[in-house]
């Protein structure tokens, strides 16, 4: 394994704090993680005053992936086999992800770990307070944010997950949820405001959804000519079993933004109805972010709350209401580059972070037919995107971390999902795959060096 040794500007070692991060005195330590910003680049700022990048690995744990929904647990059988209990298992994976010097436990990860080895790890944990409020309505696919039960079920919740680790330095920072559906992506093409607007009529979230469609239209006419309902009116239209959305977006980002522009400009009806939905996703974005930073900090104001995970690029007002709360926009983003993606975010002026990204070798012997992100030919290739992708993350001064998925490889016969990839640092029977993890190794011992530059190479490049 590739020894790396950074030196300051005489030829010396760059000395690390205890967490990993460089102690060369740029900032003050609080005793818990923060943002510092030096020369135009965000950074994390390590309990101890280093400077600091999130380096993580998603999913460290024992029991990684049961097979389908049985009791089957190959990863954990075979570390079993090989390291005869969980305890011996988590001393031997800390040491083994700070050799490839990663310095934090992304999200899923079992928390024992990161005190487990002979380096510190910060750890990332989700409190998924939509996503249980959603699941115990049943009926949304995104939370009811105006319902009354949201507010107290957010509070107690953050009370659970975040009270107990108010106090601990090794609490990077806390996700609110994981890739909750915002807009038209892979899981469908309903906006937020078809969604509210067909959830059962005595539900806040419909109620206040067709309260702001009156609020902006004066007449119900002029409401229907733009969505040309059944209805006769508003009091008719609240007792509408079903409303469809009269046209259909594509998901935000890239190209489709300029298409939707040019679709819009062509058809006055079709404009107005983008704006209906994007008010409103706007005001949803607004009460939502509001509310859970508001409820994690009431319990826990020692530390960063990290983001939603935010699964595909929203609408820019999404993204805008994010950035007034969270001190970190965390995204996954499964591109082979994500430079445009980090730009849409870093809009806002926050710091952010990259929760999850991967590459799957076929080359592995996994089906790899079920999972997000690209497919490559060969174990070379995927240290080669690792480091395309790191590298140009690096270079944009809002990147404070990137977190990769996952440690060890899906079961071939699929997770709990279906998924069946070569996502992992480690094969099911916990053997390294070397090329991949030397690469991640020289490229994370390096990582901080280049992204202090990463201000002057933005503008080079704009």
């Amino acid at each position: 394994m590739n020894n790396i040794l950074l030196l300051n500007r005489w030829g010396f070692p760059v000395q690390r704090t205890k967490w990993g991060g460089i102690a060369d005195d740029c900032f003050r330590g609080s005793g818990f993680f923060r943002i510092g910003e030096q020369n135009g680049v965000f950074w994390l700022v390590d309990p101890d005053g280093g400077r600091f990048l999130s380096k993580g690995v998603n999913t460290v744990r024992f029991d990684q992936d049961h097979v389908g929904n049985t009791d089957l647990v190959p990863y954990a059988e075979a570390c079993r086999a090989k390291y005869g209990s969980s305890h011996v298992w988590r001393a031997a994976i800390a040491d083994r992800l700070a050799s490839w010097k990663f310095n934090t436990l992304g999200c899923w990860s079992d928390e024992l770990v990161a005190n487990a080895g002979s380096s510190l790890l910060a750890t990332t944990p989700t409190t998924a307070l939509g996503a249980t409020f959603r699941l115990h309505r049943r009926d949304e696919i995104f939370p009811d944010v105006f319902d009354p039960g949201f507010s107290a079920h957010i509070r107690e919740s953050a009370n659970d997950h975040c009270a107990m680790r108010r106090n601990d330095p090794g609490l990077l920072g806390t996700f609110i949820d994981n890739e909750l559906y915002w807009s038209p992506d892979w899981r469908g093409a309903d906006e937020l405001l078809t969604l509210f607007l067909n959830l059962p009529s005595h539900r806040p979230g419909r109620v206040a959804a067709i309260l702001r469609l009156q609020e902006h239209y004066r007449e119900f006419s002029q409401f229907n000519a733009v969505w040309r309902t059944l209805a006769r009116s508003w009091e008719e239209l609240s007792r509408i079993g079903h409303i469809d959305a009269p046209f259909f977006r594509m998901p935000p980002g890239g190209l489709n933004d300029a298409l939707e522009t040019k679709a819009n400009l062509a058809n006055p009806a079709r404009e107005a109805f983008s704006a209906d939905c994007d008010a409103f996703a706007a005001v949803v974005a607004e009460r939502y972010f509001e509310m859970c930073v508001s409820a994690i900090r009431v319990v826990d104001p020692n530390h960063l709350v990290i983001g939603s995970r935010f699964g595909y690029q929203p609408q820019p007002n999404v993204i805008a209401a994010a950035g007034r709360y969270l001190d970190v926009i965390s995204f996954n983003c499964y591109d082979f580059d994500a430079s445009r993606v980090i730009d849409a975010y870093a809009a806002t002026g926050k710091p952010c972070l990259i929760s999850e990204f991967s590459f799957r070798g076929d080359d592995a012997g996994l089906p790899n037919t079920s999972g997000a992100g690209p497919r490559v030919a060969s174990q070379t290739e995927r240290a080669q995107c690792f480091e395309r992708y790191v590298t140009a993350a690096l270079r944009k001064p809002n990147v404070v971390g990137y977190h990769w998925f996952e440690h060890a490889d899906q079961p071939a016969q699929g997770r709990f999902d279906g998924e069946n990839s070569n996502f992992g640092t480690v094969t099911i029977e916990d053997s390294v795959y070397d090329e991949l993890t030397e690469t991640m190794t020289r490229v994370n011992g390096t990582a901080e060096q280049i992204h202090a530059h990463a201000a002057t190479a933005d503008i080079r490049r704009s």
